[in-house]
Formats: C-alpha cells, sequence, structure tokens
C-alpha cells in the first residue's frame, strides 16, 4: 500500500502547547508531509494553553463516552477554525485532566494521573477517529505520552472499527523518558493482565508505556541515525535496549529538520537586523542587540556563548557549572530557558557573580531565541545525549557554531573543525577542550568566517526526511497487511 493519510498523535504541537523540541518536530513533520501530498492529521490533548493560542474552536460531533478501565469519561473534539491548507489539527477535550497550568505537571513535578490522563487521550482518540480520518491511515504515535495507543489498537480494541488492519508507527523523540508507572496501573487502564509481561508491558516490575507501544507497532523511528544505532546498547538504550536490538531493521533512525524559511537570517524578521554568509554587518548588530537584551556592556570584539534549552541534566549543564576555567574568562555567556530549579539558581547566582559577562533569562519566548541565535558567536550543546536536537541546526545557520558531545543527533549535524567543534568523553575537561580550541580558531578571523559561511549554507531542511518516512510508512502497511 503507498499511504495517502497519516495520523499524528501528539503530546506537543507547535504552537499550541511545546515544552521541548517534541512539539516542532512533530510539526515539522506533519507540515511538510502535508506540502509533500499526504493527508495529515494531528491529534492532541486540549490544554490550557490551547485556549490561548487558539481561543474559538470549533466542536467537533458531539460528547462522547470513554470508558477507561472501571471509569466512564466523556470527551469531546475540537478543531481550530483559522483557515489553513497546512495540517487538520484536532483537540481532545478533559477539562479536569488537560485544563491545568502544566502539561505534565508543575515546578518540575509530574502529576500523579499522568497515567490515566494520557490513556485516556489514547483511548478518546482511537474512539473519535473513524469519525475524522477516514481509512487507510497511517497512525503514527510520538513518545510515550501516546504509546498506550498502540497498545489498546492492536492488543486491547482490535481494528474492526477501521475496517482491517492500521499500519502503526511509534517514533520515540527521547528516550530518557519512558512512561513508568507501578503495575497497579494496568487494569485502572482497562489493559489486561496477560499483557503485562517482559515482552510487552512490564519493565523490572513497573509499567511502561513506551515498551509496551513499541511491542504493539510494525515500525519504530527515532529521530537521527546515530541515535538508533545507540539505543541498541547498553549504555545508550536507557534499559530498552533488547527490545530496540529486537526490532531488527524495523526500527531506522531519521533525521529531523527545521523550517528554514523561518530559521534563516536573512529572511528572518524577529532579529534586529538580517545578514548572509556574504554579508556579516547585522550579525554584529545582533550582537549587541542581545547584549543589551541580557544586560551586558556592548563589547564588539569578546566572544559570546549562547545556550538556549530546558535547563535539564540531559542537556549538560553539569559540566558547564563545573567548566571553572571557561566560565573565569573574558567572554560573555548567555542562557536562556527554564528547569530544574538547581539550575535555575545556579545560573542565576553564577550571573549575579559576575553581571558584566554572564546573563540568564528563565522566561523563554520564541523571539528571544531568534535573537540569540543571530548575536552569539558560539553555541553551547554539551549534551549527555541528544536524539536529535534542532538547536545546533538553528545556530549553524546564523553563524553560531556550536561547541557539542559528539552523541546522538550532534553527531549526525555537526562536522568538527568545519562547522562546529566535538568532543566525546562527558567531562568537563573535555567540555572545555573544545571550547578553548573554538576560542583558538575565532582568533583566526579569516578562518572563522570561512566556518561560519559553510556552516551557515548547511541544509537541514525537512524535505529530505519525508520520504524516507513514507518509506517507513509502507514498510508499516506491509507488516500490518502480514500480521491481519
Amino acid at each position: 500500500m503507498n499511504p495517502a493519510s497519516a495520523v499524528h498523535l501528539t503530546a506537543e504541537y507547535h504552537p499550541f502547547a511545546r515544552t521541548g523540541g517534541l512539539a516542532e518536530a512533530v510539526s515539522g513533520l506533519a507540515q511538510f508531509q502535508q506540502r509533500a501530498g499526504l493527508d495529515v492529521s494531528v491529534i492532541m490533548p486540549l490544554y490550557r494553553t490551547v485556549r490561548d493560542v487558539a481561543p474559538d474552536l470549533q466542536p467537533v460531533g458531539s460528547p462522547f463516552t470513554v470508558q477507561v478501565g472501571p471509569r466512564s469519561e466523556e470527551a469531546r473534539v475540537f478543531r481550530s477554525t483559522e483557515r489553513t491548507d497546512g495540517p487538520r489539527v484536532y483537540f481532545i477535550e478533559h477539562r479536569d485532566y488537560f485544563y491545568r497550568p502544566g502539561i505534565y505537571g508543575e515546578q518540575a513535578v509530574d502529576y500523579p494521573d499522568n497515567a490515566r490522563r494520557f490513556a485516556f487521550f489514547a483511548l478518546a482518540a482511537l474512539t473519535a477517529l473513524p469519525k475524522l480520518v477516514k481509512p487507510p491511515f497511517v497512525l503514527h504515535a510520538h513518545d510515550w505520552h501516546t504509546a498506550l495507543a498502540p497498545v489498546y489498537l492492536n492488543g486491547v480494541l482490535g481494528t474492526d472499527r477501521f475496517g482491517g488492519p492500521v499500519p502503526t508507527v511509534m517514533s520515540i523523540h527521547n528516550p530518557g523518558y519512558q512512561g513508568h508507572f507501578p503495575p497497579e496501573v494496568i487494569p485502572d487502564l482497562g489493559i489486561p493482565w496477560e499483557l503485562y509481561n517482559w515482552q510487552q508491558l512490564e519493565w523490572h516490575g513497573k509499567t511502561n508505556f513506551l515498551k509496551g507501544g513499541l511491542a504493539f507497532s510494525d515500525c519504530a523511528v527515532t529521530v537521527s541515525p546515530t541515535q538508533a544505532e545507540e539505543l541498541r546498547t547498553p549504555g545508550g538504550g536507557f534499559g530498552l535496549h533488547n527490545m530496540f536490538t529486537a526490532l531488527g531493521n524495523r526500527l531506522v533512525g531519521i533525521l529531523n529538520g527545521i523550517d528554514q524559511a523561518v530559521w534563516t537570517p536573512s529572511l528572518d524578521p524577529q532579529i534586529t537586523a538580517r545578514y548572509s554568509a556574504g554579508s556579516l554587518e547585522g550579525k554584529k548588530r545582533c550582537k549587541a542587540a542581545l547584549q543589551r537584551s541580557f544586560g551586558l556592556p556592548l563589547r564588539k570584539k569578546v566572544p559570546l556563548f549562547g545556550m538556549t534549552g530546558r535547563l535539564v541534566t540531559q542537556k549538560g549543564l553539569d559540566l558547564i557549572l563545573a567548566s571553572r576555567d571557561l566560565l573565569d574568562i573574558d567572554a560573555q555567556f548567555v542562557f536562556l530557558g527554564g528547569g530544574e530549579v538547581k539550575y535555575e539558581s545556579a545560573l542565576v547566582e553564577l550571573a549575579r557573580s559576575a553581571p558584566d559577562r554572564i546573563g540568564v533569562q528563565l522566561d523563554f519566548t520564541d523571539r528571544l531565541e531568534h535573537r540569540l541565535m543571530a548575536g552569539a558567536d558560539l553555541f553551547l550543546m554539551p549534551s549527555l545525549y541528544e536524539p536529535c536536537g534542532l538547536t545546533q541546526m538553528r545556530a549553524q545557520r546564523y553563524g553560531a557554531l556550536p561547541v557539542a558531545r559528539r552523541v546522538g543527533g550532534l553527531a549526525d549535524t555537526i562536522d568538527d573543525e568545519v562547522t562546529g567543534f566535538l568532543f566525546d568523553p562527558y567531562d568537563a575537561a573535555a567540555f572545555e577542550a573544545a571550547a578553548f580550541r573554538a576560542l583558538e580558531r575565532m582568533a583566526d578571523q579569516s578562518r572563522w568566517q570561512e566556518m561560519m559561511a559553510t556552516a551557515m549554507a548547511r541544509d537541514f531542511s525537512w524535505e529530505r526526511a519525508t520520504d524516507r518516512y513514507l518509506e517507513v510508512y509502507r514498510d508499516a502497511a506491509a507488516l500490518a497487511a502480514r500480521r491481519a
């Protein structure tokens, strides 16, 4: 079968709800699939943040009942009234579950009923699907929050309501988060106990949503080729390496992309001055604007390091905070984003100790991210692990050369000493060595501008990935037909 339709189930989707790269990865893929001729639908929860972005939502059909274990819950589907030629985006409403200040929790603490919340979302989406999308289609679930959809579809409910087998694809965007819950959630979510076994939902005495999703999907995709290989190793599989290995060629790595119409400095309306590799005067103005935004002295020649993202262990904050030799040099550092309290507090204290060299903004905005990319000379990404990463792609497009660890998508998108600077061991000394190596190269401005030009010319478009996803969808359709 050559799939003509795809349905994405996701907990995040830009611009309606976002905590990290998941929202942009799914929206980028869905939009470019639609442009390539696929009929694409997206289903996500109706969070409070959705109402902020799209206050005028239109109900689709009447409320309906969803049976989640012993509970009968009421759901309703809404759709944005804004006319668009992009994917259709549907929202599942349940005010008690989703109309909250956070998406997954508050103040870095998960909501205690997340298992119920996302089980309800999966079941409600499957219940509503026959009225929203005509078969045949591929069901594409993203990360642990939607991983019970393949479990319910292929392990509990069956596919009769869709007239036959539904090709199912499971995407792993961040394998460090798998949805671990106590075994007691199994009957509470309406899942037969026989599925709680070492091959499907059981994992070291816990229920593992992601493992279940992988077990009941036809194909699995992670977000870079290097990440696909790392997942099959004890050190990189986050406890699921045997599961990933058992998938064989049904697990593939496809690099994410960025929308280069949005992330190109010669076109960007959100930065102080536009510029290109052939005309870098605008970048100097952007650097001055970034320094002003973070309360730093306007110094043209001082190296300016930038970092944006969630302030969590994964992003390598421990290495940065331990790199005293680097933090004490005559350079400026700006950090954008929020996350774990310990990292927020540590960075704020750093900024207090050196207000002329270090600036911190915990309130992330899309506009400030654009301005950071445009104004920084170097971009820090010393990640413990990084399945794909999008910010290193944007940074290169803006001539902010990354200093990054050689893992996952960073290894696939940064060429050492060509478009950035890579290091291997996860320790502060290796990170500092790469950063000082970058500063040495920066001292030779002629060489540096050549590297900038090469980085700014990199192609990180989504177009190159859409054909590869279509191949995966074809494989999933063939496997689903055999399964039937």
